[in-house]
């Protein structure tokens, strides 16, 4: 263990195994997404109670309110959690997100009526913002370069994680004849904030963080331990920090600060927002709102009435997206970013015009539907579930980051998961309304708007597969902006750096930024 310096108030004590120090890496920031799963999950079981919905007497418009309420906390939390990402520190925000999130839970749990629980989910919603947009971008930051996809695809695969966790515990406790049917579930959300509280003593403080802020020796030891087992001299890890180092002296030069301005001010900038926030939005919207919240309507157009049965559908539901996005994770590692978006894509398309048709062929004679029509129409809907993850859940947090430079990351994400947030906002309101007035015509509408989707994905979107976040700049900016070798080049042998000349650069550059 060692004891590098954070420049924070909070200190850290770091393995020097690169592996036990991204395992810890990943567990601590998939706080947000795990939690986030966990509330959809439990959202879907606890909508098809009746211990549930009866006690706060629930309609469409009210469970809408419900449900969409902790969009309105994330909705605002992402409105601060950039400028707190970059003023505080990563690991500051991702704590303090934690401890928001817990009240919110607690809050949940204790609910007396609509209004406590609605403000209590705003709560939760404020601090899972702050901790997600924190984690997204201290990950992508701080994990060894050659395991990104990895690291931070899984970060949002966690999602399933803790649905999957959610949708057993509503199913247990669903027989209970109290309100500790859904306030036991709502009470267990806590479990991942609660962990990484726990966790985030034992891990370092963004590199990139570190040398913004003139902690230059502090962010060189953070590089060595999360690449080279705390060796500085190694050829990798003193690449991967003249990189950050050149980079971010040259974005200084050019007069960019991180001010949440700096997100507009360059053609570049602008360029890297509109392609890297599209996720967020595009992944709302893409039709996966239904049967993350709502799946109990949904299996209901479908014919599967029963509550039990519907809770079970939940439990599987989830393991087989928890697989799919670790699948869609590998393709996004091996494959790429877009070519991945654009499969997963078309056959959400597919999907949704095919549930559609089912759908009306069971609303219009619901008595004389067959079983195979029925359970047809559940197997497209979990198709359509898997689908989803194979993109969309690893990318959501993978892929903005990766494309927006340092001086707009934590900014830019925050605005990808304020547009997320304000889409998600709407659409969770009014999709059990439509539903209830339109029924199938639902999936039709979704269909036709991801058409659009899949166009802006295929036209605009760049790959940013097998770089670093300083190696992507050339793919905006037109030039690389260090005079170091590709760091992927470095590792296989196919490049060498003089270690002597570039330990004299960096000296020569550190005592130019002191000055």
């Amino acid at each position: 263990m060692k004891k590098p310096p954070t420049g924070t108030w909070m200190p850290a004590w770091v393995p020097e195994s690169t592996v036990l120090l991204s395992c810890l890496l990943m567990v601590c920031a998939m706080v947000q997404s795990a939690t986030g799963g966990y509330d959809g999950s439990m959202l879907n079981g606890l909508n098809i109670l009746p211990s549930y919905t009866d006690y706060f007497n629930l309609n469409p418009a009210t469970t809408g309110l419900n449900t969409a309420s902790v969009f309105i906390g994330s909705f605002f939390g992402t409105l601060c959690s950039g400028i707190l990402a970059d003023r505080l520190g990563r690991r500051p925000a991702i704590f303090w997100g934690s401890i928001i999130t817990l009240i919110g839970i607690i809050l949940q749990t204790a609910a007396q009526n609509i209004a406590m629980f609605v403000v209590a989910r705003i709560v939760l919603g404020f601090g899972s913002a702050i901790s997600g947009v924190a984690g997204s971008v201290y990950l992508v930051e701080t994990f060894p370069s050659r395991w990104r996809a990895w690291g931070v695809g899984l970060l949002n695969d966690f999602y399933y994680v803790g649905a999957l966790i959610a949708a057993g515990i509503t199913l247990g406790t669903g027989e209970w004849d109290s309100t500790w049917a859904w306030r036991a579930p709502s009470l267990f959300q806590g479990i991942f904030s609660l962990a990484c509280l726990i966790i985030l003593p034992f891990i370092p403080e963004s590199p990139r963080w570190l040398v913004y802020q003139g902690y230059h020796d502090e962010a060189r030891l953070t590089v060595a331990l999360t690449n080279s087992k705390g060796d500085q001299s190694d050829p990798v890890a003193l690449t991967i920090y003249k990189e950050i180092l050149d980079t971010l002296n040259w974005e200084k030069s050019q007069g960019r600060t991180m001010s949440p301005k700096e997100i507009i001010k360059t053609p570049a900038s602008r360029k890297r927002l509109l392609i890297g926030s599209s996720a967020g939005p595009f992944s709302c919207i893409a039709g996966n709102i239904i049967a993350s919240y709502y799946l109990g309507s949904e299996l209901d157009t479908a014919g599967i009435t029963d509550s039990t049965e519907q809770l079970k559908a939940n439990v599987v539901l989830n393991v087989w997206c928890l697989a799919c996005c670790l699948f869609g994770t590998q393709l996004a590692a091996k494959w790429g970013r877009k070519p991945t978006a654009l499969l997963s894509q078309s056959l959400l398309i597919i999907c949704l015009f095919i549930i559609g048709g089912l759908s009306k062929m069971y609303a219009d004679n619901p008595d004389g539907a067959s079983n195979a029509l029925v359970y047809g129409n559940v197997a497209v809907m979990f198709l359509f579930q898997g689908f989803y993850s194979i993109a969309w859940t690893p990318l959501l947090y993978l892929y903005p980051p990766e494309v927006m430079n340092y001086s707009i990351r934590a900014n830019g994400l925050a605005f990808s998961s304020f547009s997320l947030n304000a889409f998600a906002l709407v659409f969770v309101y009014i999709m059990p309304i439509g539903l209830d007035n339109i029924g199938f015509k639902m999936y039709i509408i979704n269909g036709s708007w991801d058409i659009i989707v899949l166009v802006l994905i295929a036209v605009y979107w760049v790959e940013t597969k097998g770089k670093t976040l300083e190696e992507i700049d050339a793919l905006f900016e037109g030039e690389k902006h260090s005079s170091v070798p590709d760091v992927e080049l470095v590792r296989q042998g196919k490049a060498q750096i003089d270690v002597s000349k570039v330990e004299q650069q960096i000296i020569a550059e550190v005592q130019t930024a002191h000055e």
